[in-house]
């Protein structure tokens, strides 16, 4: 879904005055990954997760190829081999479980927990470099994980569309709790990815547009199995005329467009400021939450700016006296 904010959060801030352009291009994309989010839960498909994901990688590699073969490459095999990983566990494994969070927790609930993941990237800090994070991170980590309990103690949109049909059997307290699990295990293996990938571009990587498109070809390559009985599951009992149109939007929307537009705010913004705009996610999902029966309310409205603002504080966008 180009969800890198962990790997954004360790960037270097850039230096100069800061221009509309890039701000515009952070938000842009923020509001890109919420709609291409929305598209795909909607989509009307008895595709499983990994199979709809599989897709959307496919689909994806076809569309950044040719652009990733316009500008010259230099790539270092150690890099090669992080870039690599980095896609097994953050596009193949990270967004099918992403996408099957979606389909039971709903658009704005599964975005308003992946905004965790500069939260997640400084805590491993902690258990694995020895980072300890500065007090107003501590406030950024505190007001994130009130986010997530806020949204685990909410109630999910209706099960109204193909979604609601493969999950209508797991309602209830077990259902949502499931939701949950998949939604951080997909916050864990898409930090997990983000750091490889940043890894892998310290290590003498491509551009990143480039290391894009070899993230995603290397999900796709492990997914390749998956194509398997393929033809008998897209057969489904809803016209494929209505399928195709929504998962080539949604693919355009959240994997290149967020994608350009992503590169584009890290160009021109210091890194604190890039993570905590492109972090409006859960925000921009808010205005999005009725065209899936989701009903936010108050407590969709604080987990959401908790979210934000946690991450702002997380980032370093905001400080606090004397932390």
């Amino acid at each position: 879904m180009g969800r890198d904010q962990a790997m954004i959060a360790t960037l270097p801030p850039s230096r100069g005055p800061l221009s509309a352009a890039p701000v515009a291009a952070a938000l842009a994309a923020a509001f890109c990954w919420a709609f291409s989010s929305l598209l795909w839960r909607r989509l009307p498909t008895s595709l499983s997760a990994a199979r709809l994901n599989l897709l959307k990688n496919l689909l994806a590699v076809a569309l950044l190829l040719p652009l990733a073969f316009l500008l010259p490459w230099q790539m270092a095999p150690r890099s090669l081999l992080l870039l690599a990983l980095s896609g097994v566990l953050g596009i193949a494994l990270g967004d099918t479980l992403f996408f099957a969070a979606l389909r039971r927790l709903g658009t704005r609930r599964t975005l308003t927990i992946d905004a965790g993941g500069p939260a997640v990237t400084s805590l491993a800090g902690v258990a694995l470099l020895g980072e300890v994070p500065r007090p107003a991170q501590w406030l950024g980590i505190a007001l994130i994980t009130l986010a997530v309990l806020l949204v685990v103690h909410q109630r999910g949109p209706r099960p109204d569309g193909p979604e609601g049909a493969q999950s209508a059997g797991g309602e209830g307290a077990g259902h949502e709790g499931v939701g949950v699990a998949l939604a951080l295990g997909a916050l864990a293996c898409g930090s997990g990815g983000s750091l490889l990938a940043r890894a892998g571009l310290l290590a003498g990587g491509p551009e990143p547009l480039q290391a894009a498109t070899l993230r995603l070809a290397a999900a796709a390559l492990v997914m390749l199995p998956l194509l398997a009985g393929l033809p008998r599951a897209v057969q489904g009992p809803r016209p494929a005329g209505r399928r195709w149109p929504l998962a080539l939007a949604a693919t355009l929307l959240g994997t290149s467009a967020g994608i350009a537009l992503q590169q584009t705010a890290l160009a021109g913004l210091p890194g604190g400021l890039a993570v905590a705009l492109l972090s409006t996610a859960p925000v921009m999902a808010l205005p999005l939450a009725a065209l899936e029966g989701d009903r936010p309310g108050w407590r969709g409205a604080l987990a959401a700016g908790a979210a934000l603002a946690g991450v702002s504080l997380v980032a370093g966008l905001v400080g606090l006296p004397g932390a």
